[in-house]
């Protein structure tokens, strides 16, 4: 039975903080869906006795263990034989791997230095987890200590390779040896528009503790809630049906999307399912809104041009606004976004234009349009809109966050909601 579990995650460029530890928050969360409690999370880095030491205390401490990193080709990745060290196995190598490896050099026309030969190389009784992407294998194998079993489960430290293998083979795997018949049925909400505590304030009294468990994870600039319900294949999933039309209710407005997709996800699909032609003009956020909707697969269907006019000569040579509007109004305003919307729709012939112009700083400020003064435009037939923001944060926040607001806007278009309800730091 498997109901504890500490995440342990290894390498010097963690604990030197040149890398963040993406891989925990991914596992904790994977575990936290499937109702495994997360007693920690120990971060060690690439020395022998204190890699002993980190798995001997996270064995005594847990039902699993599930490592990250240290399983690569090189002298510094020691898990391996850590744990057939503290065990007292010996280890074997297997051929499967080998040839896994070599086939992989193959295809890029590469020799495969020896040295991978030792990520085949696993401790007695280990189980192997496939790693379909990379050259390092898992593994998984059971140990007894002290009267304890405990479950070691060995990943690689790199995400993408790291996150299918443990969806798709530790996932069920930890699922099938919870030692319950209950399930844990899950719904998430990505909100924006509305802060963690302003969310919180308003779904609270919702719902019972004894009916679910609420979580809110603020990941800027969106904040998630998820509603988690634990009971009988069956009975779990009608009780989640019934608590999500109540946050529904309560939260609509605010909800852009349910489960993990994202906000350019959403209005990538929007678009491309409306057949609605963008074009995008940027200042302020210098080709961000483009970057974020082009990381969706099959942009091209409805994406036409990003325009990055950061000067003002090139906002006139490029989209059309006036030199007029620029020397009464200034770049960041609502006229010259509009201005530079219109002008990328009519250049590109797209259905929808969108525009953006402000001040991100840290310099560049006045008191008229001071650090974080964002204009936001969007022009479509029939609709010529344009907003003043006032936002606050970091040079890349307000970029971020401006991009935000744009692309709701856009998927608030497509679905015929007004614009305005999307206005969060009007001025």
């Amino acid at each position: 039975m498997i109901q504890r579990a500490v995440v342990l995650s290894t390498g010097d460029e963690i604990t030197s903080g040149k890398v963040l530890d993406s891989n925990s928050n991914y596992i904790a969360d994977r575990l936290n869906e499937i109702g495994i409690d997360l007693v920690g999370v120990i971060t060690v880095g690439d020395v022998p006795e204190r890699l002993e030491w980190a798995w001997r205390t996270a064995m005594q401490m847990a039902d699993v263990v599930i490592s990250t990193g240290g399983i690569g080709p090189t002298a510094d990745d020691l898990t391996t034989e850590t744990i057939a060290r503290i065990t007292g196995k010996s280890l074997w190598r297997h051929e499967p791997s080998v040839e896994h490896m070599k086939r992989l050099f193959a295809a890029l026309g590469r020799p495969m230095p020896e040295n991978n030969l030792k990520q085949a190389l696993f401790p007695e009784t280990a189980e192997i987890i496939q790693n379909p992407l990379g050259t390092a294998p898992g593994f998984r194998m059971m140990v007894q200590q002290a009267g304890h079993t405990s479950h070691l489960v060995v990943l690689p430290g790199v995400p993408r390779e790291m996150k299918p293998m443990l969806d798709q083979q530790v996932i069920p795997w930890l699922r099938a040896n919870r030692g319950s018949e209950k399930i844990f049925a899950t719904q998430v909400f990505q909100t924006f528009g509305i802060s963690e505590s302003g969310l919180d304030e308003a779904v609270a009294g919702l719902i019972r503790p004894d009916e679910a468990k609420v979580g809110f994870r603020a990941s800027f600039p969106q904040i998630s809630l998820k509603l988690m319900v634990e009971d009988y294949p069956g009975v779990a999933e009608k009780r989640l049906a019934e608590l999500s039309e109540r946050v529904r209710n309560r939260i609509g407005p605010y909800i852009y999307a349910e489960g993990d997709s994202t906000m350019e996800e959403v209005v990538a699909e929007l678009l491309t399912r409306n057949r609605l032609r963008l074009a995008i003009a940027e200042s302020c956020t210098g080709g961000l809104i483009g970057h974020r909707l082009t990381n969706v697969p099959g942009s091209s269907a409805f994406l036409i041009g990003d325009l990055v006019t950061y000067s003002n000569q090139m906002k006139i040579d490029l989209l059309g606004v006036s030199p007029d509007t620029l020397r009464e109004h200034g770049a960041v305003s609502e006229q010259c976004v509009l201005e530079m919307a219109a002008g990328a729709r009519a250049r590109t012939q797209a259905d929808v234009a969108v525009a953006t112009s402000g001040v991100a700083g840290p310099d560049g400020g006045t008191p008229e349009h001071p650090v974080g003064t964002v204009c936001i435009g969007l022009v479509a037939e029939g609709v010529s809109t344009a907003r003043r923001h006032q936002m606050r944060g970091t040079r890349d926040w307000i970029k971020l966050l401006t991009s935000q607001v744009a692309l709701d806007w856009l998927r608030r278009y497509a679905l015929g909601l007004p614009l305005g309800e999307s206005v969060l730091f009007r001025r």
